[in-house]
């Protein structure tokens, strides 16, 4: 991997980590088109996820400090209840992380075929959302762990995190802010331990990628997602997911000829 083709891939997640259309699976796309090697892809990945979740932390970062202030006055309070609430909605994603690691990372070896035909799916998750009626209803904890498995199934590349937990508590009922707050927080903590654990694994120092590289893709992802963090949350809860369906229809068909025709 060269450092134009980090660079553009970290561009590439930092742009799409905030909308619904799957940054994972718009990665795998470029990495197909830019001829990435599997072998040099894996810890990237790991890195330019870890870059965005900073630059959600950088943006959210009242709301952050608001809830350790909370949960450290060691009392059931709205905090610690939106912490739970946070830890009910990883059970799913870290059991698939336990149990089913190896076969989620065999998923991200550039096939394209795949990616397109989970697009397609978030593409029809987004769309029920356009029957469905949001109202003010608060998330539960019932609410937090269905979104949790949204989160979950969303491993798979092509599957919009963000879209499928989103697209799942409006479902639900609850709020399009709430929503799009809970689902930005949530994938805070199994990430950064993702990151972790690679790094003591020592998956990241074994990667076939120059330091150098990995570096400029971090940095590349993180200020196009501290830079779209805000614009692209906003864009979210006030947009109808409809037209993100579309885009997401349409980038799943181009993929799926790629594969084949490509």
């Amino acid at each position: 991997m060269t450092y134009l083709e980090a660079l553009i891939l970290g561009l590439i997640q930092g742009l799409t980590e905030f909308l619904p259309v799957s940054s994972s699976g718009h990665l795998e796309i470029g990495k197909a088109i830019l001829n990435v090697k599997a072998s040099e892809s894996l810890a990237f990945t790991v890195l330019v996820h870890g870059a965005t979740v900073l630059s959600t932390m950088v943006v959210f970062w009242k709301e952050i400090l608001q809830l350790i202030k909370g949960l450290f006055q060691f009392e059931w309070n709205a905090e610690t209840r939106y912490v739970a609430m946070i830890g009910v909605s990883m059970l799913p994603v870290g059991l698939v992380g336990v149990f089913f690691k190896d076969q989620v990372e065999g998923l991200f070896n550039g096939n394209i075929f795949l990616v397109g035909s989970m697009l397609l799916v978030t593409g029809a998750l987004l769309s029920f959302t356009y029957f469905s009626k949001s109202n003010l209803r608060p998330i539960q904890f019932k609410d937090a762990f269905i979104i949790g498995l949204a989160q979950a199934v969303a491993v798979i590349p092509g599957i919009s995190r963000s879209g499928s937990t989103i697209a799942t508590g409006l479902i639900l009922g609850n709020s399009k802010e709430e929503v799009a707050r809970f689902s930005f927080l949530m994938v805070l903590i199994p990430i950064l331990g993702a990151n972790l654990l690679d790094l003591l694994k020592g998956d990241l120092a074994k990667a076939h990628t120059s330091t150098g590289v990995l570096i400029a893709g971090f940095l590349m992802a993180f200020v196009a997602g501290l830079l779209a963090c805000k614009l692209m949350i906003e864009l979210v809860k006030k947009q109808k997911l409809i037209y993100f369906a579309i885009y997401c229809f349409a980038v799943g068909i181009i993929a799926i000829l790629f594969h084949f025709f490509g």
